[in-house]
């Protein structure tokens, strides 16, 4: 869903695992949809470790435990690994989370998500780690990931880092745009270079 993106402080939902590929983020199963609906995707990110074969809740995934909410995830390394697939992203962006923070992203993935503006942060492992403990010693612990500024601050210790930020893709989220509405707006350099 095209947002502005700004200064975004909120809760986190830990995911404290590694290697956290495309499949384990949204079933290959649910790539057959004819939908490209953001809320029917979200509705199956994590979908089997949400949810038993039965369909009935799995109480202690973190998506389903109560003390967890917000607009960012926080993952550990190597998040959205294995195939490219884009679901993966709307996945994640349907479900409502406008941030994921770990300390590696595969890179089509990490593309993918900001083409769906969600915005992967890439902290050290030692941030990430304190992060973790942060939300585990208080679930209401708030981030604060500071878009034009690139900087994230866990708000529980004060301690920020700053994160990289292509500024293609920055100037693109602060202004809620995507790649042809970026194309759009140069609709009147692109014809008068056409014209030479």
């Amino acid at each position: 869903m095209k947002q502005k993106f700004d200064i975004i402080e909120s809760t986190c939902v830990p995911l404290p695992l590694e290697n956290v590929d495309t499949d384990q983020i949204i079933p290959a199963r649910f790539l057959k949809a004819t939908t490209r609906d953001e809320r029917f995707f979200g509705e199956n990110l994590f979908r089997d470790w949400r949810y038993r074969p039965d369909g009935t809740l799995v109480r202690d995934f973190v998506l389903n435990d109560p003390r967890y909410g917000g607009e960012i995830l926080v993952a550990g390394r190597n998040f959205g690994s294995g195939s490219s697939r884009e679901h993966a992203a709307w996945a994640i962006a349907g479900y409502g989370f406008k941030v994921v923070i770990s300390s590696f992203f595969a890179d089509i993935h990490k593309n993918n998500e900001l083409n769906n503006f969600v915005l992967p942060v890439v902290v050290t492992p030692e941030f990430l780690e304190e992060l973790f403990s942060s939300i585990a010693a208080d679930p209401a612990t708030k981030v604060r990931v500071d878009v034009p500024a690139q900087t994230v601050t866990n708000l529980a210790t004060g301690r920020s880092e700053s994160f990289e930020l292509n500024a293609y893709k920055k100037y693109c989220l602060v202004n809620a745009l995507d790649d042809i509405d970026y194309l759009l707006l140069q609709k009147e350099k692109i014809e008068a270079y056409e014209k030479k």
